[in-house]
């Protein structure tokens, strides 16, 4: 059978013909065709790369890609985000520590952000902002962005970065208005690069230990090496005062937003000394030392002055309070 739709269900009557004669049709025959595979390459656009079922705008995953979450996750200007991992046919992510796992050749992972119209009321639609990706190949990872267009239909490759206006309503019922900024290729090796290698910075397994992740990833075969989740630490969730100290709140919220860059090899190593690596003791991080750098950099937004200085517009007041709160405790 040729042109057939992928990922969809058929029903058909098989009938023999030999020469002049032709046998009686059999009764329906049902069958479905496989969903189409992902596809690890930087296509142009992103429907082509088959991470979604159906509609792309829908972000359904494909049956071949699973969604993960974090216990902190990075802050981006209080975008919603959707994180994914597709993994080649037959592999599994292999467990190396409480780190990154090791990736198989052909791995896509993908985070799409996007804000709600309305925050008080999920029905009234969303806007899709972009969706960023990186692929293995060959052991080494590739950056792509993605740009949503307004119809929100496709989204297409962006190397250069862009900035989207939008306005939307919070929880509190007023309106936000944005200039919400797409990184740019140099942006994004800016954060993932360590010695000049890039790296996701998602995806360890501490940060997704929690909600029965793991053994949910063992279970359905994503992730091997692995027999007792509990083994592998915890990153503390920010928010929980409950069962986090605020040294541990404050740390886990440090080695989220800010270590990809200020650690040993990040892009900061050469010119800063701070260490906000969660695992780093706290003696030889030297927060202590510029804690009021820290604040200030924090405390309001001034493009080339503020911390983070990519992936954010915007301050974060929750964060920056926890801060503040961490730096007149010490």
């Amino acid at each position: 059978m040729l042109n057939l739709e992928a990922n969809t269900t058929y029903n058909v009557y098989i009938q023999s013909i030999c020469s002049d004669n032709e046998s009686m049709l059999t009764e329906v025959v049902t069958f479905t065709t496989a969903a189409p595979v992902v596809i690890p390459q930087l296509l142009n656009n992103l429907s082509d790369l088959n991470i979604f079922s159906g509609n792309i705008e829908d972000l359904i995953p494909s049956v071949y890609a699973f969604e993960y979450d974090l216990t902190t996750p990075l802050f981006t200007d209080y975008s919603h985000k959707q994180r994914l991992i597709a993994l080649p046919s037959g592999e599994t992510m292999q467990y190396v520590d409480n780190g990154l796992p090791a990736f198989p050749d052909n791995t896509v992972i993908a985070k799409t952000f996007y804000y709600f119209n309305d925050e008080r009321d999920e029905t009234l639609g969303k806007r899709i902002m972009e969706t960023r990706v990186l692929i293995k190949q060959s052991g080494a990872w590739l950056t792509g962005n993605y740009k949503w267009n307004a119809a929100q239909t496709e989204a297409t490759l962006d190397t250069d970065g862009s900035v989207v206006a939008y306005s939307y309503v919070d929880n509190s019922g007023d309106t936000k208005n944005l200039n919400y900024k797409i990184p740019s290729n140099t942006d994004c090796f800016q954060c993932h690069s360590n010695n000049e290698q890039i790296l996701p910075l998602g995806p360890k397994l501490r940060s997704m230990h929690f909600n029965n992740q793991l053994q949910d990833f063992i279970d359905n075969n994503y992730l091997s090496n692995l027999t007792d989740p509990s083994s592998v630490s915890v990153l503390p969730d920010w928010t929980n005062r409950d069962d986090y100290s605020l040294m541990e709140r404050t740390r886990a919220y440090f080695d989220v937003n800010c270590a990809h860059c200020h650690q040993p090899g990040g892009t900061c190593d050469l010119i800063s000394s701070l260490d906000f690596r969660y695992e780093t003791p706290f003696d030889n991080t030297d927060i202590y030392t510029f804690r009021y750098t820290i604040l200030a950099r924090t405390q309001n937004y001034n493009n080339g002055y503020s911390m983070p200085y990519t992936g954010t517009t915007i301050i974060h007041d929750e964060g920056y309070d926890l801060i503040e709160e961490f730096v007149d405790s010490l």
